[in-house]
């Protein structure tokens, strides 16, 4: 157990790096390129994540249940043949994928409506494909032996050498491209670093492994991958339809101006999301492990603390984003000093709907841990599909708000349907009263924010001070519990000079709670 609490936080670790490096990326992009060049990149990238994902057909979560499932029974030569034919499959895909994108580059382009120029930066994405199935492969093989410090280890490698490649090849003059080839680059890096660890560690124990006496049916082996990653690749495909299609269709019925302002507020809404994948990477193996226990009560308990603890973070973020908007921005991206007035609007509404994917994404781990894995994945290419048409109807009508308003309904229904089934199968019934008093309190915060001046400072005093008020109104309310005073007695453990003032803090909340 203390080997799979320290693997899931060194992948959660890294998995905020990574976001945290995306954030970074985006801001120094924006800042570099001005807000066309940034809305052509933007463009470029989610192309780039579907080739990425396509090339890899799915296959490091498969590449990751079947190293483990093998190495657990010492059974080294399948381990080794799972490799090999993973990486078959996907170098072949990467092959097609890149040739595909090759020749249907101009089609695209033209259908979106852009220059000759953005032609070439589509063509060249197709370089990343065998870069990032390297990548990917040896992910997935590290993820199998259960060794998350090295997936950590690539994924910083990979932020750091795209970042600063990037940077400096614009500042050398060549725009766009730049950004695109450092990204390339970037792979490619992270891709050698990982083999390097591979080849050091894994391989060596692999390479004289004796064949056996029948011999492995690799078509089996193969179609065994392939049924495994099919789900994946569709969910992964519906999950980038839900952040990106208002980007297309704000391009082909407006411009790249008004795309690069999307996409300004585009990830700043994604911020709840940060949180939603954290209590996922804790919440899937743990009703998993609940489920084998025969632990009825324990899974409703996971349940109902899930979402109990997502919409105590969730609110007072949301509220924050919508009540400082303007200067959230401001201070993100600075070299777009007017993106409030042209996304200001659709970064409320997209928080909202950043929001109800969140709860669907901790709706989705439990679904998963329960052994219901196609549910979740159905809610979304649904979504999609009602994201996709309402999109094609509101971006004429409503501009930048069309798009936003369309991924937050599309993100809504799939909320409903997956929170709805999820508390059918576990039986669960959720402490409605609880939660209608944590909603009256993220509202009084918004009350008390409102009439204060909306300056930078303003926004950075509240960012420290928000926090307190808001545990504090809990408290009077009636919200916490003893596990929150717990959670905040072992954070404040850890606070060195500050322990005892905030040990102060939690002893007069304790009066507050039953």
């Amino acid at each position: 157990m203390q080997k799979i609490l320290k693997g899931s936080f060194i992948n959660l670790l890294g998995n905020i790096i990574f976001r945290i490096g995306g954030y970074l990326y985006r801001i120094l992009m924006q800042y570099l390129l001005g807000i066309d060049g940034y809305g052509i990149l933007s463009l470029v990238l989610p192309l780039q994540w579907v080739s990425i994902l396509i090339a890899a057909a799915g296959l490091p979560p498969a590449i990751a249940k079947y190293v483990a499932e093998y190495s657990a029974k010492d059974n080294k030569y399948m381990v080794k043949q799972v490799i090999i034919t993973s990486a078959k499959i996907m170098l072949f895909m990467s092959l097609l994928i890149s040739v595909s994108i090759f020749f249907l580059a101009k089609p695209l382009a033209a259908y979106l409506h852009c220059s000759t120029d953005v032609v070439i930066l589509f063509q060249i994405v197709g370089l990343i494909t065998p870069f990032s199935v390297v990548l990917g492969l040896l992910r997935g093989v590290f993820q199998g032996y259960q060794n998350m410090t090295y997936i950590f280890i690539t994924k910083a490698a990979e932020q750091i050498f795209m970042i600063v490649l990037a940077v400096c090849l614009i500042l050398i003059g060549l725009y766009v491209l730049g950004a695109v080839i450092g990204t390339i680059i970037g792979f490619a890096a992270a891709a050698g670093v990982a083999l390097l660890l591979f080849r050091k560690t894994i391989w060596k124990g692999l390479i004289n492994v004796e064949s056996p006496i029948v011999p492995v049916d690799e078509y089996k082996l193969a179609k065994k991958l392939l049924v495994f990653s099919f789900p994946v690749i569709l969910t992964g495909l519906a999950e980038l339809a839900i952040y990106d299609t208002g980007t297309y269709f704000i391009k082909i019925f407006m411009n790249e101006t008004y795309v690069g302002y999307y996409n300004i507020a585009s990830p700043i809404a994604r911020l709840p999301l940060i949180i939603s994948s954290s209590v996922a990477v804790a919440l899937l193996p743990a009703a998993s492990e609940a489920l084998v226990l025969n632990g009825n009560n324990l899974v409703e308990k996971y349940v109902k603390h899930s979402y109990r603890y997502m919409i105590l973070v969730l609110l007072p973020l949301c509220v924050v984003i919508t009540l400082y908007s303007q200067q959230i921005i401001a201070i993100l991206f600075p070299r777009a000093p007017l993106a409030h007035l042209f996304a200001g609007d659709a970064l409320n509404i997209l928080v909202i709907g950043m929001a109800f994917f969140s709860i669907y994404i901790v709706s989705t781990s439990i679904l998963q841990g329960l052994g219901k894995p196609y549910l979740p994945m159905f809610f979304l290419i649904l979504g999609s599909i009602i994201n996709l048409i309402s999109t094609v109807i509101l971006v004429p009508l409503y501009g930048l708000n069309g798009a936003a308003i369309a991924t937050t309904i599309a993100t809504f229904i799939i909320m409903i349907l997956s929170v709805h089934k999820t508390l059918k199968i576990t039986n669960t019934r959720l402490p409605w009263g609880k939660l209608a008093k944590i909603i009256l309190t993220s509202i009084l915060i918004a009350l008390l924010l409102a009439p204060f001046p909306k300056t930078v400072p303003i926004v950075l005093i509240t960012l420290f001070a928000v926090p307190f008020i808001y545990i504090l109104i809990l408290a009077l309310m009636g919200c916490l519990e003893k596990r929150d005073l717990d959670m905040l007695n072992r954070f404040g453990y850890k606070l060195g000079p500050f322990s005892e003032t905030f040990m102060k803090i939690t002893k007069f909340l304790e009066r507050f709670v039953e």
